[in-house]
């Protein structure tokens, strides 16, 4: 009588821890919105080294501590960046990189736009030139660098400091603002 009676205790528990796991009914979607209302990421990457291709080759390197992706947003899908990010870009079949370092970066999917904020420095390794400021926004489609900060450009022997600047994405055809700085030039 005694293994009857835990016999048919331990079938009730199973059945009930059965009905439990099949309760469970929530749809991708659901769960989507659920996070999206928190305010919760759907995703995290710790330790994220992510290497992007076109046509076999790398085109550019991504590396970050931590990415959150927030792409369960409906109108403004983003990925956060919260501990720092380093992009390498590579063009000319890998002859020609530029690195792009900050502290914290957003990039936003469907305007293809980034902001990457704090001891922001972009290095141009083919001419050795560098800008650093505090704020950066990427346009990724047309390759392209503006701020409303104060920056400091170091472009061969000129050094050049100002507030607000646009740049293309290798520190080329630059438009600086409020300007100061040493500049060389050829008599």
């Amino acid at each position: 009588m005694k293994n009857f009676k835990k016999i048919v205790s331990k079938s009730i528990a199973v059945i009930y821890f059965t009905a439990m796991l099949f309760s469970c009914s929530n749809s991708t979607e659901e769960v989507r919105n659920f996070l999206e209302e928190k305010n919760l990421p759907i995703g995290k990457a710790k330790e994220a080294f992510h290497v992007y291709k076109d046509s076999g080759q790398i085109t550019s390197k991504l590396i970050t501590p931590l990415l959150l992706d927030f792409s369960n947003r409906k109108k403004h899908p983003y990925n956060e960046f919260p501990k720092g990010i380093k992009i390498i870009n590579f063009t000319n079949k890998g002859k020609d990189s530029v690195t792009i370092i900050g502290d914290y970066a957003q990039s936003y999917v469907k305007t293809e736009v980034s902001e990457i904020k704090g001891n922001v420095i972009v290095v141009n390794h083919t001419d050795k030139s560098r800008l650093e400021t505090e704020q950066l926004f990427w346009d990724q489609k047309t390759k392209y660098f503006v701020s409303e900060k104060a920056f400091v450009m170091y472009k061969g022997n000129d050094t050049i400091i100002g507030v607000g600047f646009e740049c293309k994405e290798d520190l080329s055809k630059h438009l600086a603002k409020k300007t100061t700085g040493r500049i060389e030039t050829k008599e």
